[in-house]
């Protein structure tokens, strides 16, 4: 077990990390965040300054390599996670990652096997798994509450792109405009996908769907100018799971409505449950059900045993439910059992089902599930 507290080293110091990682770990009083770090050196000041860690440096690897650090949190940019997140667990460091750790679910694999070896915790950033009221829910389904799963929608909707002036990191294959690369499943899709796994408790078995781009010009975060983008900004798909189960999974980010936007619907043989995470009136979540004696859907109540000490739904979302994530993640590490959810493992499940709606999409046919290794 290791020594309290948990002394966490973070890489990457913008917007997602000040907003949710950082708060989240210092609401705990078994962590310390002791240092940061960032190849921008404007950002890694203005974080330290704001969060009062007083060790910074330019080169993730004096974190990776300290032997008094713990845990590594990975928040940089989606090119560096797994090189960052490879040299943390070769360096014998639990890691949290934002998602996804590769684009390939082969190298998620392979880094999950490498966290077994070392007897290694991980974590994925699937925010919206730790919602206080997702967490219910599948206490619920658990019990039984709903019965059989039979059907399941989620969606991600996010309008921070609708307007396309709104800067965005180039994405897209500039040698082939014909290419329509994978973007809002795996950027929007993911937390949903893994919600998906979760709740319907049996294996996926094959998927079908496809992927559009809306608004195909758009402005260059990195140079200011309007470019062509060749990006998935809506998608699709429908899934099959074993024992007859069905769902559905839509995401974007041009469309209407307020953030985060996640909605996850469960209907089965006894009940049914819908998830609401959008921030509505000032309250983050909401939770209905209905059974089949009482169809009307109705709001539950959540109970306090699934938040953070002292929080609640009047809290901003990214610091509640990541209050949560990195909560769990310190307990499963301070415990020293085998309970690890949310774990790369998850993590390479949710993105071989990416990688399947993305071979769908290209081959305009059903895939089967799980992939081949060739």
């Amino acid at each position: 077990m290791t020594a309290q507290p948990l002394r966490i080293g973070m890489v990457g110091t913008g917007r997602w990390a000040v907003r949710s990682h950082i708060p989240g770990w210092q609401r705990d009083p078994r962590c310390q965040v002791v240092a940061l770090s960032d190849v921008d050196a404007d950002s890694l000041a203005r974080a330290a300054q704001e969060f009062g860690v007083e060790r910074t440096s330019t080169d993730y690897r004096e974190l990776v390599e300290d032997p008094d650090i713990d845990v590594i949190d990975v928040v940089t940019g989606d090119a560096a996670h797994f090189e960052v997140t490879m040299a943390a667990l070769e360096a014998g460091k639990h890691v949290l990652c934002e998602k996804p750790v590769n684009h390939d679910y082969r190298e998620v694999v392979r880094a999950a096997e490498l966290a077994d070896s070392k007897g290694l915790k991980t974590k994925l950033g699937f925010t919206f798994r730790y919602a206080p009221a997702v967490m219910y829910a599948a206490e619920l389904i658990r019990d039984g509450w709903v019965g059989r799963p039979y059907m399941l929608n989620a969606y991600e909707q996010n309008s921070q792109w609708l307007d396309p002036q709104t800067p965005l990191r180039q994405q897209g294959d500039a040698g082939d405009p014909d290419f329509l690369q994978v973007a809002s499943i795996e950027g929007y899709g993911a937390p949903v996908i893994d919600i998906m796994h979760w709740w319907m408790g049996t294996a996926l078995e094959s998927v079908v769907g496809t992927m559009r781009n809306f608004v195909p010009e758009r402005v260059v975060r990195d140079t200011g100018a309007m470019t062509r983008m060749n990006i998935d900004d809506g998608d699709m798909f429908i899934a099959e799971f074993a024992g007859g189960g069905l769902a559905s999974v839509q995401s974007s980010f041009v469309t209407v409505g307020n953030f985060p936007g996640i909605e996850v619907r469960i209907y089965g043989s006894e009940g049914a449950l819908i998830v609401r995470l959008v921030e509505e009136e000032g309250i983050c979540q909401t939770l209905k059900g209905a059974t089949k004696g009482s169809v009307e859907f109705k709001e539950m109540e959540i109970p306090q045993r699934f938040f953070p000490e002292g929080g609640s739904s009047l809290e901003p979302w990214p610091f509640l439910f990541y209050s949560n994530l990195v909560r769990n993640f310190a307990t499963e590490i301070l415990d020293g059992g085998p309970e690890n959810q949310g774990d790369f493992r998850q993590g390479a499940l949710v993105q071989e089902t990416i990688n399947a709606f993305e071979a769908s999409f290209r081959r305009r046919a059903w895939v089967d599930f799980p992939l081949t290794q060739a």
